[in-house]
C-alpha cells in the first residue's frame, strides 16, 4: 500500500498498533483525496460534483463495486471493522466549505467541524480507543492549523491560524492515552504550527517532539 503524501502523518499512523495501521492508512488516504480535489479545482462547480461523488460512492463502498482502487481499501476496512461509509464520506462536506465565496470564519468552522472533527472521531474508532469529549477540538485545532500553511491567500491563513490558536487554548492539556497518541503526535505539533508562519515539515526538531509524545502521551 502506498504511503500517505504527507510523511508526518505516515510517521504518526506508524505509532498505530499493525492491527489499525492500514485501516488508518485508507482512512487518510480519503482525506488526502479530497484535499487533492480541492488543491486542483478551478470551477467550483467541478469541484462540488467530484466530492459529491466520493461522498455517495463512499456512502455505498460496501454494496457497489466501482473501478477505484482507493474505494477498494475502503471496502476492505469496512467489512473488517464494521464501519459506516456515509460518515467517512460526511468528511467531504469539510472540504467543500473551501469552495465557497467569500471564505469566512463560518466557512472555516465548517471545515474544521467535518474535516478534522471527523477525522480524528474516525481515526479513534479504528484504534479502538475510547474518545475523549476534548477529542473534536483537537482535531478541529489541527485541520485549521494545517489548511493555513496550505492555502495561498495570507488573510485566510491568518484567520485559520487565529481559530486554530483559539482551540488549542480549550483542548485538552492531560497525557494522551496510549491508543489514541498516533493522534496525539499530530496534535502536538499543532501548537507549534499555531504559533509559527512556517513550518519545516519532517524537521528533526518535529519528529523528535512527535517520538517524546509517543512514549509520554504529552
Amino acid at each position: 500500500m502506498e504511503p500517505l503524501v504527507d510523511p508526518e502523518r505516515e510517521l504518526a499512523l506508524s505509532y498505530a498498533p499493525r492491527r489499525a495501521r492500514e485501516h488508518l492508512r485508507t482512512l487518510w488516504s480519503v482525506d488526502e483525496r479530497f484535499g487533492a480535489i480541492i488543491a486542483g479545482t478551478t470551477d467550483p462547480i467541478i469541484g462540488e460534483m467530484r466530492l459529491l461523488w466520493w461522498r455517495d460512492a463512499l456512502a455505498t463502498s460496501t454494496q457497489e463495486d466501482r473501478a477505484e482502487p482507493l474505494l477498494e481499501r475502503v471496502r476492505g476496512t469496512l467489512v473488517r471493522v464494521s464501519g459506516d461509509g456515509a460518515a467517512w464520506g460526511a468528511m467531504a462536506e469539510g472540504w467543500h466549505a473551501l469552495l465557497q465565496e467569500p471564505l469566512g470564519e463560518a466557512e472555516l468552522r465548517r471545515f474544521a467541524v467535518e474535516r478534522g472533527g471527523r477525522l480524528f472521531s474516525l481515526s479513534a474508532e479504528l484504534l479502538g480507543g475510547q474518545t475523549p469529549d476534548w477529542l473534536d477540538r483537537e482535531g478541529q485545532a489541527w485541520a485549521l492549523a494545517d489548511l493555513a500553511h496550505r492555502i495561498s491567500d495570507p488573510s485566510i491563513a491568518d484567520l485559520a491560524r487565529s481559530m486554530a490558536a483559539s482551540q488549542v487554548d480549550v483542548a485538552e492539556s492531560a497525557a494522551w492515552p496510549r491508543p489514541l497518541r498516533p493522534l496525539g503526535a499530530l496534535a502536538v505539533l499543532t501548537r507549534r504550527d499555531v504559533r509559527a508562519a512556517q513550518r519545516r515539515v519532517g524537521s528533526p526538531g518535529r519528529v523528535a517532539r512527535m517520538a517524546w509524545h509517543r512514549l509520554t502521551g504529552r
